[in-house]
């Protein structure tokens, strides 16, 4: 009776051991949750900046445009850090089936000239990640 109970305890604490280590080395609970972005949006026509803030994986309405950040990260090595996001632009003027986003790709703060957003209106800027 007496061996039977050792034998359960050891398995219930090896069950709780393996839990432990799976936490342990579960990279989501040491990452920090991004959930919004700040982007500045330039209108080239009025000279008007807009400060926007967008929650990740949700679409936002401008003007004429539709935003969309699908992912952002802050650099966490650097003095300086750098905010990449991976953003979605569409044009809601445009009527053509063929081009579906003015932009689609990968933004940087530092430098937005990197990879382009080149629209006739507007000039989007990422700020910040939080």
């Amino acid at each position: 009776m007496h061996l039977k109970k050792n034998i359960k305890l050891g398995r219930i604490h090896k069950f709780i051991f393996l839990i432990f280590l799976l936490l342990l080395f579960d990279n989501r609970l040491f990452a920090t949750e991004l959930n919004y972005v700040d982007v500045k949006i330039l209108d080239k026509v009025s000279s008007k900046t807009s400060q926007l803030t967008l929650n990740i994986q949700e679409e936002k309405a401008f003007e004429n445009l539709l935003i969309k950040i699908l992912k952002c990260k802050n650099s966490e090595f650097d003095d300086d850090p750098e905010i990449t996001a991976y953003m979605q632009v569409q044009d809601v003027t445009i009527k053509s089936n063929d081009k579906v986003f003015v932009f689609n790709g990968w933004t940087f703060s530092s430098s937005p000239s990197v990879s382009l957003f080149d629209h006739p209106v507007y000039d989007i800027w990422l700020t910040k990640c939080y």
